[in-house]
């Protein structure tokens, strides 16, 4: 019984891979690899990157919830921009030379068309999309566009200091 118990606490404290991850559905390699993509479509010039405005914390928090359905596209994709990485450059995607980069990103949007329209489409959405679901760091991308940041839907909604029937 002892020993079973153990096992048991073993496996709750050791057994999963995403235990060393900072994130809570990728895998910090995955994040790096999606990082690179991500910033392939929306890069760094007077604004930050999509990866600095926190879409891969917005791609891997919808993973967990809403794009429940798209895990295994993602971890296929991932492995595939790798894979072609590693084929033109000897490296992870994420390793690679910047300038190499967009050939990679190239040859997987050719390929594998399906996966870079989905990851190009959650792009768009985490770096223009509220900060609250994790992207748009700082409301980087409506600054950029020169928006106010919208209030708050819900109680800030509504003055409640007028009393009910305001």
């Amino acid at each position: 019984m002892a020993g079973t118990a153990a096992t048991g606490a073993v496996c709750i404290t050791g057994c999963s891979w995403r235990n060393s991850s900072r994130w809570e559905f990728l895998s910090n390699a995955q994040a790096e690899t999606l990082a690179a993509l991500a910033d392939q479509i929306i890069p760094e010039d007077d604004f930050p990157s999509a990866s600095q405005a926190g879409v891969v914390v917005y791609i891997d928090r919808q993973l967990m919830g809403p794009y429940r359905r798209h895990r295994g596209a993602y971890q296929g994709g991932i492995e595939s921009a790798d894979q072609i990485s590693r084929k033109f450059c000897g490296v992870a995607l994420a390793q690679a030379r910047p300038t190499m980069r967009q050939e990679v990103v190239s040859a997987l949007a050719e390929r594998f068309r399906e996966f870079f329209e989905m990851v190009r489409e959650h792009t768009m959405e985490g770096y223009y999309g509220s900060p609250r679901h994790g992207g748009n760091r700082d409301a980087v991308s409506w600054r950029m566009l020169g928006l106010k940041e919208p209030p708050l839907r819900g109680r800030a909604h509504y003055d409640l200091s007028k009393g009910r029937g305001s």
